[in-house]
């Protein structure tokens, strides 16, 4: 899949001038509904979706509408950062495209990723938490989510912040996201990721921050 990362980034865009709210938790049933958000990057036809479904199934459209929106910006979010990855000298994609350990390699390296809203619950500043990534992380992994992306391998967090409290806005902005990690890469030093211990395993990770 090669996206067309500018015109992706505006289809996310569209996507901002409705709340972020979920209204329930993620479960299989309503994934099944909504996985039609994988085929479509184009906002408008995935709103067609959301009212064909609706229709079809008798939903409540305002539950729909929230649960859709949510997978579908998350996941096109997710698909332009990792093609963002992949387009960087010495990174590699995964050979493997239905392993969901690992996304791309990254010098000898084998990584997934995740973009992370910079999370309220782990209840310290931004000031404090870019100045400790050991414990943030330990928090990430043990707070992550219990669906389908849990897992305990390496991993590359892009953690978005926003001076105004609405950090998952950061997601849509593309350009932002490929300077953060286009940087990052430029001087990935190995010996700098902070080394993790899960289940006696030792794992290794770090964080990208994209901040406006």
């Amino acid at each position: 899949m090669n996206l067309d990362l500018e015109n992706l980034q505006h289809q996310l865009q569209q996507r901002l001038a409705y709340p972020y709210q979920w209204g329930k938790k993620q479960n299989d049933e309503w994934d099944a509904y909504t996985n039609f958000i994988y085929r479509f990057s184009d906002w408008n036809v995935v709103v067609e979706a959301m009212k064909a479904t609706v229709e079809a199934y008798q939903l409540d459209k305002r539950e729909l509408f929230n649960y859709a929106a949510n997978r579908w910006f998350n996941f096109w979010s997710a698909m332009a950062v990792e093609q963002i990855f992949t387009e960087i000298e010495g990174v590699t994609p995964s050979i493997n495209h239905k392993d969901r350990l690992v996304d791309f390699n990254l010098r000898g390296i084998d990584f997934d990723h995740k973009t992370s809203v910079f999370p309220s619950g782990f209840q310290q500043t931004l000031y404090y938490a870019q100045n400790h990534h050991e414990e943030l992380l330990y928090w990430l992994y043990k707070n992550q989510s219990k669906q389908q992306r849990e897992h305990y391998e390496n991993r590359l967090f892009i953690m978005v912040y926003a001076d105004d409290g609405e950090h998952w806005k950061l997601k849509a902005e593309i350009d932002l996201l490929k300077q953060c990690i286009q940087k990052y890469v430029s001087t990935f030093d190995a010996s700098k990721l902070q080394q993790l211990q899960f289940n006696g395993n030792t794992i290794v990770s770090d964080i990208i921050w994209a901040i406006k």
